[in-house]
């Protein structure tokens, strides 16, 4: 669910994102036309088993929060085997050249 968002004068969205036993989120990199999008999940719930977030460069990697450069770095989350996962989805970019790896 879309809560915020913005083209200017910095683009960013905010959503509250919910999973289900048995979702799952596959590797994949959020390409960026042009800047260095960041992203910052809190997770509000956990789920009972699975739904672990796997990125290998996060810049804050607390239990709850995470940031990354979705644009650059690989990430996913891994199957919901039993209860649901809500997270609070903040991202944004920063205007300039894009980062491709």
């Amino acid at each position: 669910m879309l809560l915020l968002a913005s083209p200017v004068p910095l683009p960013f969205d905010c959503f509250l994102l919910r999973y289900d036993t048995g979702a799952e989120v596959l590797a994949h990199r959020d390409p960026a036309k042009s800047g260095r999008h960041y992203r910052l999940n809190v997770v509000l719930k956990r789920p009972r088993r699975g739904g672990e977030f796997v990125c290998a460069e996060v810049m804050v990697d607390w239990a709850r929060v995470k940031l990354f450069r979705p644009d650059v770095c690989e990430h996913a989350v891994t199957r919901i085997q039993e209860g649901s996962r809500y997270v609070l989805s903040i991202g944004w970019i920063l205007r300039g050249e894009a980062t491709v790896r």
